[in-house]
């Protein structure tokens, strides 16, 4: 991977790296992790040590002047770093190519695997935001799949997964491995894939609603199944979208999806999410899609997520919420939890974080009494900083699915990823 040139890096952006056991996605305390320029791997910048929470603390790394990841640009917007990570009783891993974006705070998952006979060290290489990098652009597909098709299978209705499988490459490749990853997780390395973190709010949005729209079409059709495959998408921009094993994800994004991942797009009298295809708007040009470089411009005139969507898949399009949400212990409970809250679901919480604490022990036990007072407060309030969530101390709709999903994590040990 070519190396920016790093003359150019004057503003700065923020790294934290999560390092976690593949074995059982437990934190792992004391991991040596080294951070360096990507094209300079042994000219270390930094030496890091994780905390009880396989975390290490955030640190300012340079990055390019904001201005070029605003508007395209020749000059790389994005600084490269590599990250190693060492741990007794595990094998080595690196991952070049983390990227970093000005005033962006980028969160580096690590997941060791334990050492064994057949084991071998980790190396990832991050390739260039596709906005940048050079990727074939999108076949076009029609936007609503018919499903009326002898032996066609479809879901009754729309249910967030809890996961999909993604094959690493076009759907005739053979070669090209298959994981299972976590919906969430997906749509994030999706996103941070192939825009920047550093765009409005609103277009971070409208963007993030496209692809998982577009992703739970593929989910509600079972379009690739329904050809023979065994997978849900792939990691071709021809067919699908941009994911990468192993990238890093910015916060911004992160904290977006965990507030509408149950979100998608729809069409009045059309039951199935609308495939929402889209381009950059620059190098490719797609009418009737959503342009990226576009959304951007309308987001700093201020549009709304749902004014830029509208602007390019038309009036009739509008944000739909999912029935149901796969893998999850029980459901949201319909206002936020906090001091003062009585009842079950606060039991529930406190049972949550009690054995989410068992692996992060810096969340303070709590007596399982329904009760929400002091101290389970300030049990969500470490959750939410572990887990890079705003900390309020208040389980509000994201916090809420957010240990939900941790607690399901922690509680299956032999996970496929």
């Amino acid at each position: 991977m070519e190396s920016i040139n790093t003359s150019n890096n004057i503003d700065t952006g923020y790294m934290e790296v999560d390092v976690t056991s593949a074995a059982n996605n437990t934190p792992v305390e004391n991991a040596t992790v080294t951070i360096s320029y990507t094209g300079e791997p042994q000219s270390t910048i930094e030496q890091l040590t994780t905390n009880s929470s396989g975390q290490t603390e955030q640190i300012a790394l340079a990055a390019p002047p904001l201005e070029y990841s605003m508007e395209p640009s020749v000059n790389q917007p994005f600084s490269e770093y590599t990250v190693t990570v060492s741990a007794p009783g595990f094998e080595p891993f690196s991952v070049s190519g983390s990227d970093i974006l000005s005033g962006e705070l980028s969160l580096q998952q690590i997941r060791l695997t334990p050492i064994a006979p057949d084991a071998s060290e980790t190396n990832i290489v991050i390739p260039a935001n596709t906005l940048f990098g050079n990727f074939p652009p999108k076949i076009p597909e029609a936007e609503i799949k018919p499903v009326n098709e002898p032996g066609e299978v479809v879901l009754s209705r729309v249910v967030v997964p809890e996961y999909v499988v993604v094959h690493d490459g076009a759907p005739t490749d053979t070669t090209a491995g298959n994981y299972y990853v976590r919906y969430r997780d997906y749509i994030k390395n999706v996103a941070s894939c192939e825009i920047y973190s550093t765009w409005p709010d609103a277009t971070l949005r409208a963007n993030i609603l496209a692809i998982m729209s577009f992703t739970m079409n593929r989910v509600y059709t079972e379009w690739y199944r329904n050809q023979g495959y065994n997978f849900t998408i792939t990691s071709s921009t021809a067919f699908d979208h941009k994911w990468v094993y192993g990238r890093n994800v910015f916060e911004s994004i992160s904290q977006i999806v965990d507030e509408m991942f149950i979100n998608y797009l729809s069409r009045p009298n059309v039951k199935q999410p609308i495939l929402t295809q889209y381009c950059d708007g620059k190098r490719v040009t797609c009418p009737n899609w959503l342009s990226q470089w576009g959304s951007k411009s309308l987001g700093d005139q201020d549009y709304s997520a749902i004014e830029i969507l509208r602007y390019y898949y038309g009036d009739n399009m509008y944000i739909n919420t999912a029935e149901e949400i796969s893998g999850i212990p029980s459901s949201w409970p319909g206002e936020d939890l906090t001091i003062g809250s009585r009842g079950q679901k606060v039991a529930q919480l406190q049972e949550q974080l009690n054995r989410i604490r068992e692996n992060y022990n810096a969340i303070p036990y709590l007596t399982v009494d329904g009760i929400y007072g002091n101290r389970t407060a300030e049990a969500v309030r470490t959750f939410q900083r572990i887990f890079n969530m705003p900390q309020t101390g208040v389980v509000d709709y994201p916090t809420w699915y957010k240990i939900s999903d941790m607690y399901v994590r922690l509680s299956r040990i032999a996970e496929l990823y």
